[in-house]
């Protein structure tokens, strides 16, 4: 495998190179920047997304609104942290960051964090898949799903047909392509999409607000209905796993005709999902009210008094799951990439390497479609991952390269913005297990 540099503790992407100067030709005729905005955006606009309205409801519209940009203000600082260190070393991915700071310990923590989060997302990914095409089990009520409301309940509208439907003729074909580049179409589709969720969102709030159908908004937190200080910070790790882009900065970073346009286009992306998640958080808590569940497509399960309402019910799940759909590749591409490092980590995986190629994504693809149709809720491994393996991913392992300085570039202000997310990510996600399990032990 050719790049930049080669070393080891790499996670180097895979690139169809032969020569030095097809490597010099892939980079002048590199990814475009609108390319890497799609294709970070799409690995940020994920699962998070549907939790983000039930968050309003914990915090009010005024905090979440600045949860949001703080959350998203920290992950600039962060990927910046990565992209300075990118310049000025010798590595060009991020495991090759922490194998510089920390030697093979680093790199090897960062692979084990980035395959936890990325295999549990799809798997979540598949799960609201499956809830959206065939429904779901929840709590004692049946929820049916498009496929079910459709034709009735038949073997080939159950979950487990459907997803191999899906991962089959669908994502299998995303899957086989070796340039997270070429991905760029298709993450565009998943960003309109994402559009498309939110202004049907916004159109049926505005429109029972027309009707005066809406509830009372929740602007602050209010302690007085069963809201306790701690449960605050439950909202953190929902607003963090919706930022995550840390892990598929390099792969786009590598594969752009300019690497140096890397920094406008995450915080391009960054400014696109703030609007996007405060958007979504704002109308969804408009629109339901109180009433907002966890997973807000379960909302949209139910039936309407008018042929356009049903419409919109079922459109505004389809184009959810698509938009997953089409994630699917982007998030599978860094996991795929951090699995062949961790087991062949002296042996990189070149473009010409079929068999290893796909023998990975055939791997992988199971295990994912079987726990999907095996795990009926996630839910609780979701907030686990927030609170530990995305808080190390996104705020603990960039600020600590910064703290490390194995190149002593860093600032005296880069240093104390390092401490200061550390002690954010630790904080908040130590609060946020403690009031989990709180609940847990009240609710058994």
């Amino acid at each position: 495998m050719i790049t930049e540099k080669q070393d080891s503790g790499s996670l180097a992407p895979l690139l169809p190179v032969d020569q030095n100067q097809c490597f010099e030709d892939e980079r002048s005729e590199g990814g475009s920047i609108s390319g890497a905005i799609f294709n970070i955006s799409t690995g940020m606009v994920g699962a998070g997304i549907m939790s983000i309205p039930a968050t309003f409801k914990v915090l009010g519209v005024i905090p979440s609104f600045f949860v949001i940009l703080l959350v998203g203000y920290f992950v600039e600082v962060t990927v910046d942290f990565l992209l300075k260190y990118t310049h000025s070393g010798e590595s060009d991915s991020y495991g090759g960051l922490m194998a510089e700071s920390f030697g093979k310990f680093g790199s090897v923590a960062l692979q084990i964090c980035v395959m936890i989060t990325n295999l549990g997302a799809l798997i979540i990914y598949l799960i609201i898949i499956g809830d959206v095409l065939s429904g779901n089990n929840s709590d004692g009520s049946v929820h049916l799903g498009t496929l079910q409301e459709w034709f009735g309940i038949h073997w080939w509208t159950s979950r487990a047909f459907s997803l191999l439907f899906v991962v089959l003729f669908v994502m299998l074909p995303l899957l086989c392509v070796k340039r997270i580049d070429s991905l760029r179409h298709a993450s565009a589709i998943s960003i309109f999409l994402a559009v498309l969720f939110v202004v049907i969102c916004s159109m049926m709030a505005i429109h029972a607000m027309w009707e005066g159908k809406t509830q009372r908004l929740r602007w602050v937190p209010d302690f007085s209905h069963g809201v306790s200080f701690s449960d605050l910070f439950t909202t953190i790790p929902v607003f963090a796993t919706a930022f995550g882009c840390h892990v598929n900065v390099h792969p786009v970073r590598a594969e752009m005709g300019r690497p140096s346009d890397m920094t406008s286009a995450v915080r391009i992306s960054l400014i696109l999902c703030v609007a996007i998640y405060f958007a979504v958080g704002f109308f969804g808590y408009l629109l339901f009210g109180e009433s907002i569940m966890a997973d807000m497509l379960v909302n949209f399960d139910q039936a309407s008094d008018s042929l356009i309402g049903t419409v919109l019910n079922d459109t505004v799940r389809l184009s959810y799951a698509i938009h997953l759909m089409l994630v699917f590749p982007v998030m599978n591409y860094s996991l795929r990439v951090n699995v062949d490092e961790l087991f062949f980590p002296k042996r990189p995986l070149l473009a010409t390497e079929t068999l290893r190629f796909f023998s990975l994504t055939f791997v992988l693809l199971t295990f994912i479609y079987g726990a999907a149709v095996a795990i009926p809720n996630i839910w609780y491994f979701f907030q686990f991952m927030g609170t530990t393996t995305v808080m190390c991913i996104m705020f603990i392992f960039p600020s600590s390269i910064v703290l490390r300085d194995a190149h002593n570039i860093s600032t005296t202000r880069e240093k104390i913005l390092a401490v200061l997310v550390i002690i954010f990510a630790i904080g908040t996600s130590s609060v946020a297990i403690y009031s989990n399990i709180s609940t847990y032990i009240a609710n058994k």
